[in-house]
């Protein structure tokens, strides 16, 4: 499968549409997707940092404005640089090159809207539109609002085609592995505040860095560390350090790769709204949040008024005076910022980038008979220790064992063995004892193949098998281990209803 995105980044603009976009590509990559990047070469752009991501990126030239007349009937118009016939003729040539087409056009632009998607739609199978504005039409297959809102459901309401599916809401946040990773040891917070992180986005064009430090300096807490995060794109960076070095344990950082880690730290962050609202939020860390953009401000208010951060205002509203007595009530308060990372890390698992790219590339695992050649391939797996521990049973098992339980299986009218593949490889093994209308299912993944959301396919591929050769199977149950958590999340997913450890999928 071939991906084309069309998105950019500029000092205007931001990094977040360009960083969103390489979390997805990286998921797609992941599912053996091919994935190019069509960016225009405004200042501040980032397609070197995404060459250096591995992946191919097609430059558009910047032009002289005066040349086009850009049209100004959508807010942020001029954020493309040239009009949108312009650049949808550019996009063709481009795409025309691309063989074969594309089967996904992915575009993450506040200045494109139904009239460039319309005109690209002949050199792709689908597209796929990122939006938080709801501000403008769109002809696209598939629609993406990974942000919070009261009215979420009807957003969009005539703006999209019927036929469009929408992806709404921050269980769709498009958030990198590593957010998803850190939650896993995530310590309790407690609301006490030793370490602060400041972070306003990869520019921060109106300094609110500055602002940020400049309160804490008045706070005057040597005992409460900071860590400064600063954006590749930010052009106030030598003030920044100057001001950072006059304050005792104040950190400044560049081009960092791991902001989980950093966010796993503090205890307290200082920021913008955008992408790194839904950072925060998986790590469960309080935020104070200054909005720096109009499209970020209405999420904002209502994670606010929903009790999940504590909302400043507008950037230019925000006063140095105004960050420090935020900044006091939220240190002199542990009960709400205990009560921020509760309900923020409850509002984002970091599984949003699987989600999305499961509707664009579904896993599709198939099945196959297991047979003696498979004998010796399913003794490595089973006795492998990643196994055995979600098995009752945690022992090894002999060779000689096997073998006979192997060929007694094989042999079984009343039993059947399969192994799933995906992409030709196998990624785990099912087997079901057939008795009558009910049958039992025991299931396990390769060493190797956890964390990738496949047991719920795994099984509902193994459902499908039932159907098709147990004509007289009504119903299909499971044991699974007290605790197997990952186990009970997967038949939960898979259709099947929870009693007692036991797992039950009616197929009538």
């Amino acid at each position: 499968m071939k991906i084309t995105f069309r998105v950019d980044a500029s000092i205007q603009i931001g990094t977040g549409h360009v960083m969103r976009c390489l979390t997805l590509a990286d998921e797609l990559l992941g599912r053996g997707a091919e994935a190019v990047f069509v960016c225009r070469e405004f200042d501040g752009n980032l397609c070197c940092y995404i060459e250096e991501k591995g992946y191919v990126v097609l430059r558009l030239p910047v032009s002289n404005e005066q040349e086009h007349n850009i049209e100004g009937n959508l807010k942020h118009a001029a954020w493309l640089g040239v009009d949108w016939q312009t650049d949808a003729r550019q996009v063709e040539e481009i795409i025309k090159g691309i063989e074969p087409l594309p089967d996904w056009l992915v575009v993450d632009h506040y200045a494109l809207d139904e009239r460039w998607e319309g005109y690209l739609r002949p050199y792709c199978k689908k597209i796929m539109v990122i939006d938080d504005l709801a501000d403008r039409p769109h002809d696209c297959d598939l629609l993406l609002d990974q942000n919070f809102y009261e009215n979420l459901e009807g957003r969009y309401d005539g703006l999209v085609p019927a036929w469009c599916k929408k992806l709404l809401g921050s269980k769709y946040a498009l958030l990198r592995p590593e957010f998803r990773e850190a939650r896993k040891n995530l310590r309790k917070r407690d609301g006490q505040v030793r370490r602060i992180m400041i972070f306003f986005g990869g520019s921060d064009p109106t300094n609110e860095t500055t602002k940020a430090l400049e309160a804490i300096r008045m706070l005057n807490r040597p005992d409460i560390a900071v860590d400064v995060v600063v954006g590749a794109l930010n052009p106030h960076r030598q003030g920044i350090e100057r001001i950072a070095s006059d304050l005792p344990d104040c950190t400044c950082h560049f081009k960092v790769e791991d902001m989980a880690a950093f966010m796993a730290k503090a205890d307290l962050a200082v920021g913008a709204g955008g992408t790194t609202v839904w950072e925060r939020c998986a790590l469960g860390l309080p935020i104070l949040v200054t909005t720096v953009a109009e499209n970020q401000e209405k999420t904002v208010s209502d994670m606010a008024e929903s009790g999940y951060l504590l909302f400043l205002g507008r950037s230019e509203a925000v006063s140095v005076d105004s960050l420090y007595h935020a900044l006091e009530i939220a240190i002199q308060s542990p009960w709400l910022l205990i009560s921020f990372a509760r309900k923020t890390q409850s509002l984002v698992d970091g599984k949003g980038v699987k989600r999305i790219a499961q509707e664009m590339l579904p896993i599709e695992i198939t099945l196959r008979m297991a047979t003696m050649d498979d004998c010796e391939a399913i003794f490595r797996w089973r006795n492998a220790e990643e196994t055995r521990k979600y098995f009752f049973d945690h022992g090894l098992i002999k060779w000689e064992d096997h073998c006979r339980w192997f060929e007694d299986t094989i042999r079984n009218p009343g039993r059947v063995l399969l192994i799933g593949e995906l992409h030709g490889q196998e990624v785990g093994v099912l087997r079901y004892d057939h008795v009558g209308e009910a049958a039992a299912v025991s299931v396990y993944l390769l060493p190797g193949t956890h964390g990738q959301g496949l047991g719920p396919q795994l099984l509902m591929a193994g459902t499908d098998w039932v159907k098709q050769n147990f004509s007289d199977v009504k119903r299909i149950r499971a044991e699974v281990l007290f605790s197997n958590f990952s186990s009970k999340k997967a038949f939960e997913k898979a259709g099947y209803k929870e009693n007692f450890s036991v797992y039950e999928l009616c197929l009538v």
